[in-house]
């Protein structure tokens, strides 16, 4: 029997769907691979055709030692195991990081870096998690995320990925063509899956108000804070980055306050002059929910149910379930 249902984050999809978050999975690593093959092929990716093999090579390879790891050490079964399709379905999700690492670091012909954000973004899955309320532990940090700021801090040769790149080789009206379809296929996925749409509105619409206070603030017309979001690459990390379905709120409200607080943080960092911006700021943030989530899951259990909170067939209610959707 497929183990989905007993992973923590199931919890964060609507409904708690174990087959709304095996759509995620298989729909972004199928659009992650032919977004490589494509950007190799003729958009003008600058890195190898080595870098995202070796990314996911070692991404899957670290997320199925630590499993295994994490299994013996709590005496259960690891979660690939069981069956074929427990075993590749449990691929999607460090494939996916290690895409992400190749597509968006840059470190010349280099693997070792790589490597290493490949790595780091799995091995925080598991070695910096959170308990929730209904006791099960998770990660609460964007994985793919975290290490591309290790490895863009920790190796100052290694610099983010050109975002002219990803339609460097385009013209005409593919220019225009390939970010409204990435646009499309991250609505499609959030709108059905994830249930993660206010999440990204949220971040749009704080980021062009932040774009337009620095603006006044600098004295600069109103457009210039915006012109990230004229590129591919903003796309990619407004649909397929921030929208981490683990590691960001389920409740509608939480959401607005997640992408609102990423904006924020960015205008912060861009008036500090710091660089990769996009980046710190979901870090910074992620951690603060993070360590809220934690300190908010060791206050003391609630009351016994009473008839007020029953639901309608007489039931007392799950209110850790709920505390963890809400989360």
């Amino acid at each position: 029997m497929s183990t989905t249902s007993n992973i923590a984050t199931v919890f964060l999809y609507p409904k708690q769907s174990p087959g709304r978050r095996l759509f995620a999975l298989w729909y972004f690593m199928i659009l992650m691979t032919a977004w490589n093959i494509a950007g190799h092929t003729f958009l003008g990716f600058e890195q190898a055709w080595a870098h995202p093999v070796v990314a996911v090579l070692a991404a899957c390879a670290t997320q199925l030692l630590l499993e295994w790891v994490d299994a013996r050490s709590l005496g259960r079964k690891p979660r690939f195991s069981g069956s074929v399709a427990n075993f590749i379905n449990f691929l999607p999700a460090p494939a996916i990081s290690g895409f992400a690492c190749a597509m968006l670091l840059y470190p010349n012909d280099r693997l070792a870096p790589i490597i290493f954000a490949a790595v780091v973004s799995i091995a925080s899955k598991v070695l910096l998690r959170i308990r929730l309320a209904n006791g099960a532990l998770t990660h609460f940090l964007n994985p793919s995320n975290f290490g591309i700021v290790s490895t863009l801090l920790l190796f100052p040769s290694v610099g983010q990925a050109p975002p002219y790149q990803f339609t460097e080789n385009i013209t005409g009206f593919w220019h225009w063509a390939l970010p409204a379809i990435i646009l499309v296929t991250g609505i499609i996925v959030h709108g059905f899956a994830t249930g993660r749409i206010t999440l990204c509105l949220a971040w749009m619409v704080a980021f062009v108000v932040q774009g337009l206070f620095r603006a006044w603030l600098a004295g600069n017309n109103w457009y210039v804070p915006l012109m990230p979001m004229s590129s591919a690459g903003f796309i990619l990390f407004t649909l397929y980055m921030i929208p981490d379905p683990a590691t960001t709120p389920i409740a509608q409200g939480r959401q607005v306050l997640f992408g609102a607080s990423v904006a924020f943080a960015y205008a912060v960092l861009q008036l500090l002059h710091e660089v990769y911006g996009l980046f710190l700021a979901l870090t910074l943030v992620t951690v603060v929910r993070g360590l809220l989530i934690a300190v908010g899951s060791r206050q003391p259990a609630r009351k016994p149910p009473t008839s007020e909170n029953r639901n309608m067939s007489g039931q007392p209610r799950k209110p850790q379930l709920e505390a963890v959707a809400a989360s």
